[in-house]
């Protein structure tokens, strides 16, 4: 399969990859360490929590289905997100962290994977021609989006988090009970 999945089968197989790679890690991270800064940020130089990472993928996670509902609704959708342009990604970000600040790393992980799970069932519904056969957003087709907002962040966001839980976590663990 090539990186960038061209059909709905190869979607599918790309975010239940992505996914279940990025779940078994986060499951290998103690809820003690996850609110610990030391993931690398999505804006340069800055630091964030695992729980963090879990809210920036929800929260782009739940924009794909908000823009698909609107736009099967005859909606305008405002990309990225109401009051955030293309350029302003980083910030975005930062609400994403904000909205879920008071949320349990359990609670997090739950969402993570209700998330997934609606969008891989939106995808189960549309067929091939709907996800690739035309442009849905400028010129980019409505799986080249889900793409673009699901596997993709999962696999730049599970380097990041492998780096933290080598650098954090399994260093603080006597090599006897690794």
């Amino acid at each position: 399969m090539s990186s960038i999945p061209k059909n709905k089968e190869e979607l599918v197989q790309a975010i239940q990859t992505a996914f279940d790679k990025l779940l078994a890690d986060y499951l290998d991270i103690p809820k003690e360490y996850s609110r610990e800064i030391g993931v690398e940020g999505n804006i340069k130089g800055t630091e964030i929590s695992v729980c963090d990472t879990l809210a920036y993928l929800i929260g782009w996670g739940k924009l794909v289905l908000k823009w698909y509902k609107f736009k099967s609704n005859k909606l305008e959708v405002d990309f990225p997100e109401t009051g955030y342009n293309w350029n302003e990604l980083g910030q975005l970000a930062e609400h994403f962290h904000v909205q879920y600040q008071n949320w349990g790393y359990e609670q997090l992980l739950s969402e993570f994977q209700l998330t997934i799970d609606q969008i891989l069932q939106l995808i189960d519904s549309l067929s091939n021609n709907e996800l690739y056969a035309q442009s849905w957003y400028k010129s980019y087709t409505l799986g080249r989006m889900i793409q673009f907002n699901t596997s993709s962040p999962m696999k730049n966001i599970r380097t990041k988090v492998r780096r933290f839980k080598k650098a954090k976590v399994l260093s603080k663990i006597p090599k006897t009970r690794r």
